[in-house]
């Protein structure tokens, strides 16, 4: 069973920029397709960026798109969120995912079974 351990949230103005890192361990992590997901309170989860094994395959919500880049780096057992530009809406708690491929809809937060306990992102106005 992998284990996944988020880092890097806090408290940042508007149009500033954080980095978040998810370590993994317990598991072969090139076997996983990993992913990031976020929850506003008195909201549902929200996909933000889903990352395949090799990095050959990256897809990303709307509300995030070409502001947040997800990377990988299998020999360090981690993947990485970087946050560009952010917005007040983008204040949440961001979770990171793990599940074996194949999986079916890598945007769905149904596929993944193992998830951080997450960190917390505040972007003030």
């Amino acid at each position: 069973q992998v284990q996944l351990v988020e880092s890097g949230g806090g408290l940042v103005q508007a149009g500033g920029s954080l980095r978040l890192s998810c370590a993994a361990s317990g598991g072969t992590f090139s076997n996983y397709q990993m992913a990031w997901f976020r929850q506003a309170p008195g909201k549902e989860r929200e996909f933000v960026a889903t990352i395949s094994s090799t990095s050959a395959y990256i897809f990303y919500g709307d509300s995030v798109k070409g502001r947040f880049t997800i990377s990988r780096n299998n020999a360090k057992n981690t993947v990485y969120l970087q946050m560009n530009s952010l917005k007040p809406e983008d204040t949440a708690v961001y979770c990171c995912a793990a599940e074996r491929l194949p999986i079916n809809n890598v945007k769905r937060d149904s596929s993944y079974d193992h998830w951080g306990q997450g960190t917390q992102v505040t972007v003030s106005s």
